[in-house]
């Protein structure tokens, strides 16, 4: 799939079919996550693969926000280092990449960032050293999805110049 074909279609998804990802695929997501840019290539970024229905439920459990992540396929706790004033920054080049990998196969996904922190770091042995940055779920759609997003016109968020100086292109 073309990259900004994959970056026009693709949707965040939170119902899944019962159908595993094929291990190649977890690969190339994680392969993505790798070669993802980081400021000054500290690469500090550490990841978590959670699968199985039980690990899941527990994962959406510890949840505020993705309590749909039970069914999904497999989810990856992203995790990034605050001592990295860009951590954050880089937690999102990050999920991009994997949720574009994703996409290319046509695996869908769904990021969510709200949790119990100190519950997490519990039961999947997160070091003090690490935040967990957010959590995507990874799974094929139960449905099939159509990229259509409800967003502004460029002309509204980009400018030239200054802000409010209109962008002719």
């Amino acid at each position: 799939m073309d990259v900004f074909e994959a970056i026009k279609t693709r949707l965040e998804i939170k119902e899944f079919a019962d159908k595993p990802v094929p291990r190649e695929v977890v690969k190339e997501i994680l392969e993505a996550a790798r070669l993802s840019p980081s400021g000054r290539n500290t690469q500090h970024w550490r990841f978590i693969v959670v699968e199985g229905a039980d690990e899941l439920k527990q994962l959406a459990e510890m949840s505020t926000s993705g309590k749909w992540v039970a069914n999904a396929a497999l989810a990856v706790i992203v995790l990034t280092s605050p001592k990295y004033p860009w951590h954050l920054f880089d937690a999102g080049r990050v999920a991009a990449h994997m949720q574009l990998a994703a996409w290319n196969r046509s695996v869908g996904s769904r990021v969510y960032t709200g949790y119990d922190e100190k519950a997490m770091r519990t039961k999947y042995g997160i070091p003090q050293e690490y935040h967990v940055a957010c959590v995507i779920g990874f799974g094929y759609p139960k449905q099939k999805i159509i990229g259509r997003k409800n967003r502004q016109p460029i002309e509204a968020l980009a400018f030239s110049g200054k802000m409010g100086n209109p962008i002719k292109l």
